[in-house]
């Protein structure tokens, strides 16, 4: 699966090695015919094709008949047009800068086969943009995939991985990692694209998280069902936020330093309780004093189950798979993590 800038380095590759192979072939043919048909050594065959393909203006090392001097001089214009093609293509390629091309295409690629645990982002529209954004600021590694190449510039031109390709294929889920990833982000701007990535996604790999972004109520009930884990509809989610931003401005504000991951004195994350190896299960909160060991404060427990505990008091127990989920400064919450892991949810990301 090769891009449009791909495509271009690859074809200049093709042209220059085809070329290459011509001016060989002509070589050759120039060599045979002064050794075979006029009877010379083989050295004053070769000098005499090269010379006469380089156009130095050297006479002939031995007469030539009338026949020979008529291949000379289809020699000599064969030569002329595969060399002109050759310097033509090369000059373009310096010009254009493809062989800085083809240098920053193959970092992106082994960059890219080397990612693992990594986040998939498809779209770098106006909501992928904010949602690299939030990435970066949690140093988290993701590659953004997008169709059209400025995007794709924009992106690298940014310091984000990126990949130009059509992210509802299979080859291009692949070539990204979508077997290493543990989430796919789909915020392509139409809503049939989303629902052909999620499909794709969870087909090559079942375990993957699928976010997918939707513009209206019935096609998110689609992506849902086609396999979505959340659904997020940037016109609904925002009359919420925008409602209760008039309505109860104080928690808003509170919600809005907590969940993003710029500038926050405090943040919030979850961590998987790892029944094998977290020696916290089956101890009650005020047992387990992770508050006292921390201060990060437990504000939910999310059941392995499904059921979601807001609010967890003392007497509540710690199970294994339970999700915790927790509010607390940086330090905090990676002393947290030291005390709950090792943690099977991911690589421990605490926040920077």
């Amino acid at each position: 699966m090769y891009s449009t800038l791909e495509q271009k380095y690859q074809r200049l590759q093709k042209d220059l090695r085809n070329g290459v192979i011509a001016l060989g072939g002509i070589l050759c043919t120039g060599t045979l015919w002064y050794c075979l048909v006029e009877k010379w050594s083989l050295l004053d065959a070769a000098y005499m094709t090269v010379f006469t393909l380089a156009t130095v203006g050297y006479g002939e090392l031995q007469p030539l008949g009338r026949r020979g001097r008529l291949f000379t001089i289809c020699l000599i214009l064969m030569g002329v047009i595969v060399i002109g093609f050759i310097v033509n293509r090369f000059t373009e390629a310096l010009i254009e800068g493809y062989f800085q091309e083809g240098a920053r295409i193959r970092q992106q690629r082994r960059l890219v086969d080397s990612l693992i645990g990594h986040y998939i982002l498809c779209g770098f529209g106006r909501t992928g943009r904010q949602i690299a954004l939030e990435f970066q600021a949690e140093y988290i590694s993701f590659v953004v995939i997008d169709s059209a190449v400025q995007s794709v510039e924009a992106a690298l031109a940014l310091g984000y991985t990126a990949v130009q390709g059509d992210a509802t294929l299979d080859e291009t889920l692949v070539s990204v990692g979508i077997d290493r990833a543990i989430c796919i982000v789909a915020a392509l701007p139409s809503d049939a694209e989303n629902l052909y990535t999620v499909m794709s996604a969870k087909t090559l790999n079942p375990k993957v998280r699928a976010i997918a972004r939707a513009t209206t109520e019935e096609a998110v009930k689609k992506l849902q069902r086609g396999g979505a884990d959340a659904v997020v509809s940037p016109y609904i989610t925002g009359g919420k936020r925008m409602a209760a931003a008039a309505l109860r401005p104080q928690v808003m504000d509170f919600l809005d330093g907590v969940l993003t991951g710029t500038d926050s004195s405090f943040y919030m994350e979850e961590f998987l309780v790892d029944p094998n190896s977290c020696v916290y299960v089956g101890e009650t909160l005020r047992n387990a004093k992770l508050r006292s060991q921390s201060g990060a404060l437990v504000l939910a427990v999310r059941r392995a189950g499904g059921t979601l505990i807001v609010g967890p008091t003392g007497e509540t127990a710690i199970e294994g798979g339970d999700m915790l989920i927790c509010l607390g400064t940086a330090e905090q919450l990676r002393t947290l993590n030291q005390i709950l892991s090792p943690l099977s949810f991911r690589i421990p990301r605490p926040p920077n």
